[in-house]
């Protein structure tokens, strides 16, 4: 942005602090119950962000989706509210203190690290991060941008100096009470410069630092406990053999945030006969190669198993030494941790395979080392294929690092594993390296499983057609591919499955019903290993392992069907994220809900644990109702709220008085009053349930469903209290990369403000995309906005200046009718996309087309401004935007004169119906002005051509003809293409397939050259009006709506004059190419005759001029290009004088308001020019009547 642009935005800037000052001081945002429940409500929530870091880009996009929300309902006459609270739940702010504590220890205050020690060298090992839960190492300024490209920041200390503290603040960081009291009142302060309306009366810090809360959440986990939701187990943990007890974040030098991965482990049973090498130590046992999957609906297609020919090995005993297991060393370990081997952490290997056998580590190891290639060629019975039995080949591309380093083949979904096979295929070199022979590889073909959309039944063969893969070796290509079409065939929620017991339905329906039947026929099994690396302090690699502890029974029956039954009456806005969900609600079990270390509040009954955060947020909502009224805004709870209650008496009994109905007061025992309790009780009782919950999609298969159940285990027998609504969102990109603080990309939510202001900023997020894929922050796209609402404003301000000059009638014009109505109907629109969270739509409508029909209002109106229409189109742009751009809406409508009140208790406007006939005339005419314009150029293109570079002369007249029917080929065409469309039910077929129809009917055969470039036309026109394109008769009356706009035709086409008529008309050309919704236009040169126009009105400012008068060209005409040139915004304010002498009269100037030797002439004149002799001669007609006008006339500005 140049200085100019950053000067609006700083002039943009200072208005938004002093709106949001009224804001605050006016306490616009804070709402209480009314005493009637009767009044309409709405409540939104929005995952309270963890406080370890600043808010980024992507948690403002998040959440503008509640802020615009609450916003408009609250325009809609609803008491609206939006609370919003910090949480500091969890392992991250403690270990980050922790490590913090442990650096000063270790390096001294200010630290002095090692050279060269400050960067990991692997950035991998880092987490990304999510909204729920960490926010961390927010890079922030050049200094840190730079440092973080480098490489990944490996002192805590480092962090926090890229986030730019200074080292005494630093160390005050190594206490974890200090993260909560310094980033919760800065993280309220970055938000209220953003503009949000959220009553801040109701936010708090959760964990047991805030006694009120504590207290509710030991209320929530003491109801889960009595109905036992809650049980004790093994669950899987990140565990390091090292140490011997589990890892948490705070015992790791990386990895922190990462935890367990589900994965099925598809046993391939090696077929008999074994290689050689190990028949002996296999003899009596079953072997098979296990490879980890996260898709096990894919096993239908599996052509072949890889392995990589350079990775190294283990065969190793499992199940009480019954079975023998092929995968790596890595993976084999993580398996001694759950259940698979008979010792927990021994691995018992009878052979190992390495890529070339190192005899010295033969003698070192004892054990059996054989070449990987041993394994390479021999069979395996791969489950639910429909091959017999498939092949063991090397694949050059697979990881030792990840999985079990056995990949099933599946090519028809998979673009690796067709890329890699392809290369076997067509590369005989390739197969004689490892010795395969061609009947392990060219019989076996990609078998249609999964129909994905726009990739049809093979997607991974027509991906990496599509993007011409050449082999395995086009990695990026690959990965690119890969991406797409699992959010496609999975995440999407609409691929289906052909083949097996459940074809005909949904993937992520039966993925779990699928892994669940291959377990229990013992064909796989559960394997789980760590998201991404963890490295202990200690320099051990963690592993997966089965640890006791608390968990919530998510795959309780009689819950799951009772959650089932609140999801179905949820809106969640999309297919995509309802089929998420009850995919997730099917497949999903335990959830592990306590901890050992962190931050939180405690188990009530086992205080060892802590509550861990993804399990104290899940009715969280429940307590925003009360929060202002028990702590009155003091994040901590430190002081009593207005209730003046202490945290000691909300007991057990006083929670359930307040959140159920049936619970009577004197069973409480409490010393709280009754009307205390009844306060509260109200509260809760009006704004209960949540209306709408917003979040990102990553949070669909955990938070959210955890959500439902929660609220569904809560209040079992009430219904009423469920959640009513849920919209996720993809993530933020930022100008189409993914944010990132390593390459730079990335903004903090407070400097997004800066840069582009707080309306600049949201107007951006709301333009960036609303489904569940990724959306788009384009920076382009906020300087514009920047500049369009600037220019906004201050053509607001001239527009209020300047209302005494516009005209003040009722609209009657065309410009004026057709303005009236794209208000009604963008209003209209408006809504509609507000109501079903299409926010970038409703910028589409809301401020783009909205604006535009004011432009075109401007562009097409030959007369005054209507001053009705200017004011009524400002106001209601005012409200309707104000959801998205609240504090330049709110100063636009105090310079509307609404001093005392603000537009944030406006209500939505009222409109009368879309007049569509209306809407048709609009449509019509900016399509004519779009043909005549490239027609117009056309012309211009055609003269030049033959004129070479000699200049050429531009028209000044156009003759327009106007179509009442289809020449008879084109009406035949039309009503075969509608019977078509009927027979096809509402569709139509190909080109090819019209034109071999077509071109049978004998009409048409000698129209074949301009039959499909015809039929072309009419689908176009079918796409945007649909079955109205098979009219035969014109929509709308043509002639009518280019006469009454013919001066601006004039105007706008730069011409003098414009004839209107029927097409009957005109010559052949004009009747074959002139039909219903095309005019056609024939742009002239006609003869002109100069003519001197003198004003007489001494000091009006308007002066003599020349111009030259077109034959045929109206007096009406004549006023507008006068009006035009001298700047009067009516024409009607134009009198025109002829002298009653053309010879002599000129020599005499008339005095103002004395024209007794000149007449006024009539609007309706025709001028006729006469150049049979030279100079020129020009006349006026007047119904029949011939005045000789002479070389002057008069004019004046009444």
């Amino acid at each position: 942005m140049d200085t100019r642009g950053r000067t609006k935005v700083a002039e943009l800037l200072k208005m938004e602090k002093d709106v949001q000052k009224v804001w605050e001081e006016e306490k616009i945002y804070e709402m209480d119950a009314p005493e009637e429940l009767d009044k309409a409500k709405f409540i939104a929530t929005f995952p309270f962000p963890y406080m370890n870091g600043f808010l980024h880009l992507g948690h403002a996009f998040s959440l503008t989706k509640c802020e615009f929300a609450v916003r408009y309902q609250r325009l809609r006459g609803k008491n609206a509210l939006f609370p919003f609270g910090l949480h500091c739940t969890g392992m991250p702010i403690k270990a980050s203190a922790d490590k913090l504590k442990a650096e000063i220890e270790e390096f001294g205050l200010p630290p002095n690290f090692p050279p060269d020690s400050e960067l990991l060298p692997d950035q991998s090992l880092l987490p990304e991060t999510n909204s729920e839960s960490t926010i961390k190492d927010k890079a922030k300024g050049k200094k840190s941008k730079a440092v973080a490209k480098s490489g990944a920041l490996k002192y805590q200390w480092s962090i926090m100096k890229s986030l730019g503290f200074e080292d005494d603040e630093i160390a005050k960081f190594s206490d974890s009470l200090y993260w909560i009291q310094f980033f919760p009142p800065v993280t309220v302060e970055h938000l209220k410069k953003m503009g949000l309306g959220i009553d801040w009366r109701r936010t708090f810090i959760t964990t047991d630092v805030n006694p009120y809360f504590d207290s509710f959440v030991r209320w929530q986990f003491l109801k889960l406990k009595e109905q036992k939701r809650i049980d004790f187990g093994k669950r899987y943990t990140v565990f390091s053999p090292k140490d011997g007890q589990p890892c948490m974040d705070h015992d790791r030098s990386s990895g922190e945030g990462v935890g367990p991965q589900e994965y099925t482990l598809i046993k391939l049973h090696l077929l008999e006969p074994y290689p050689k090498a190990i028949q002996t130590i296999c003899k009596g046992k079953r072997v098979y190669l296990v490879a980890a999957t996260l898709r096990p609906e894919t096993m239908y297609g599996q052509t072949n198993c890889w392995v990589g020919p350079d990775i190294k090995y283990v065969a190793f005993t499992v199940n009480n030494d019954q079975y023998v297991f092929v995968c790596t060393r890595r993976a084999a370990r993580n398996m001694a941790y759950q259940g698979f081997t008979a010792q927990e952490g021994q691995v018992n290997v009878l052979a190992e395979f390495f890529g070339k056998v190192n005899l010295i580590l033969f003698f070192l190891l004892q054990i059996l080392l054989l070449p990987t290639y041993e394994i390479v060629g021999c069979r395996v019975k791969a489950p639910l294929t429909i091959y017999e039995s498939v092949y063991i080949l090397p694949m050059m591309t697979v990881k030792s690092d990840k999985g079990t380093g056995v990949v099933t083949s599946v090519p028809s979904d998979s673009p690796d594993d067709y890329a890699a096979l392809q290369d076997l295929k067509n590369k005989k070199l390739l197969r004689e390296k490892f010795g395969i022979v061609d009947e392990m590889v060219l019989p076996f073909n990609p078998v249609p499983i999964i129909d994905v959309p726009e990739f049809g039944k093979l997607s991974a063969p027509t991906a990496c057609d599509e993007a011409k893969v050449q082999s395995q070796n086009d990695i990026a290509t690959l990965v690119a591919i890969k991406d797409k079409l699992y959010l496609k065939s999975f995440y999407d929620g609409v691929s289906i499955l052909l083949v097996g017991k459940y074809a005909g339905r949904r993937v992520q329906d039966v993925k779990k019903h699928i892994q669940k039947e291959m377990i229990e026929t013992g064909d796989a099994c559960i394997y789980y290993e760590t998201e991404k690396p963890v490295i202990s302090r200690s320099g051990d690699e963690c592993v997966v392992a089965l640890c006791d502890q608390w968990y919530l029974n998510y795959g309780d029956h009689k819950w799951k069907e009772a959650t089932k039954k609140a999801l179905q009456g949820l809106n969640t806005y999309t297919d995509n994220v309802y089929n998420n969900l009850n995919a997730t609600v099917d497949w999903l079990h335990e959830h592990a809900c306590s901890r050992s270390y962190g931050l939180g509040t405690k188990l009530p009954w086992d205080e060892q644990y802590l509550i861990e955060s993804l399990s104290d947020s899940t009715i969280y909502m429940a307590y925003y109702t009360v929060a202002h009224l028990l702590q009155g805004g003091v994040f901590d709870g430190s002081k009593c709220g207005p209730l003046n209650i202490k945290p000691e008496q909300l007991t057990p009994p006083v929670w359930d008085y307040i959140f159920y109905d049936d619970q009577l007061y004197e069973n409480v025992k409490t010393d709280i009053e009754k009307w205390k309790l009844d306060k509260l009780k109200h509260e809760f009782s009006y704004w209960y349930p949540v209306d709408l919950r917003v979040s990102g999609k990553d949070l669909i298969q955990n938070h959210l469903t955890y959500y439902l159940y929660n609220h569904v285990a809560m209040w079992p027998s009430d219904p009423s209290k469920w959640p009513r609504s849920v919209w996720a969102n993809g993530h933020l990109l930022l100008n189409n990369e993914k944010m990132s603080k390593s390459t730079g990309n990335f903004l903090t939510l407070v400097e997004a403000v800066e840069r582009y202001s707080a309306d600049g900023m949201r107007l951006a997020l709301a333009d960036a995309g609303d489904s569940i894929e990724d959306a788009n922050f384009m920076e382009t796209m906020a300087d514009a906005g920047v500049l369009r609402l600037y220019n906004f404003l201050t053509w607001v301000i001239e527009s209020i200046t300047s209302l005494d000059e516009m005209a003040n009638h009722p609209p009657s014009t065309f410009p004026e009718l057709i303005f009236q109505n794209d208000i009604n109907k963008y209003v209209q629109i408006s809504a509609e996309s507000y109501e079903n969270m299409q926010f970038k739509e409703v910028v589409k409508s809301a401020f783009f087309e909205f604006q535009a029909a004011r432009d075109r209002y401007r562009e097409w109106s030959m007369m005054a401004l209507n001053r009705n229409l200017i004011l009524r189109f400002i106001e209601t742009q005012a409200i309707i935007l104000s959801p998205i751009c609240p504090h330049i809406c709110e100063t636009i409508w105090k310079l509307l004169g609404n001093v005392k009140n603000s537009i944030v208790h406006a209500k939505w406007p009222t409109v009368e119906p879309v007049v569509e006939e209306l809407s048709k005339q609009c449509a019509f005419l900016e399509d004519a002005l779009h043909d005549f314009r490239i027609r117009y150029k056309s012309t211009m293109a055609s003269k030049q051509k033959k004129a070479g570079k000699m200049p050429v002369e531009k028209p000044n007249m156009a003759i327009i003809y106007v179509a009442a029917g289809y020449p008879p080929w084109q009406e035949l065409t039309l009503t075969t293409l509608a019977k078509m469309h009927e027979v096809a039910c509402g569709s139509l077929p190909e080109n090819k397939i019209l034109s071999k129809e077509l071109l049978q009917i004998e009409e048409l055969k000698k129209h074949a050259k301009k039959l499909m470039p015809f039929v072309a036309s009419v689908k176009e026109s079918y796409d945007q009006k649909g079955v109205e394109a098979f009219s035969l008769q014109a929509q709308v009356d043509e002639l009518d709506i280019l006469t009454r706009n013919a001066a601006y035709l004039v105007s706008t086409l730069q011409l003098q004059a414009i004839q209107i008529h029927t097409s009957v008309h005109g010559g052949e050309k004009v009747q074959e190419e002139c039909r219903p919704g095309k005019p056609f236009i024939i742009f002239q040169t006609e003869k002109v005759c100069k003519l001197i126009l003198i004003n007489p009105t001494v000091g009006s400012g308007y002066f003599e001029f020349e111009t030259a008068v077109l034959h045929g060209e109206t007096v009406n005409n004549l006023k507008q290009r006068i009006a035009k040139r001298i700047s009067v915004s009516d024409a009607k304010q134009i009198l025109l004088y002829r002298y009653s002498d053309s010879i002599f009269g000129s020599r005499m100037i008339p005095v103002l308001e004395n024209f007794q030797q000149c007449t006024e002439v009539r609007s309706d004149g025709v001028f006729e020019v006469d150049n049979r002799r030279q100079p020129a001669t020009l006349s006026l007609n007047e119904d029949g009547y011939h005045h000789p006008i002479g070389t002057q006339m008069i004019y004046v500005v009444v």
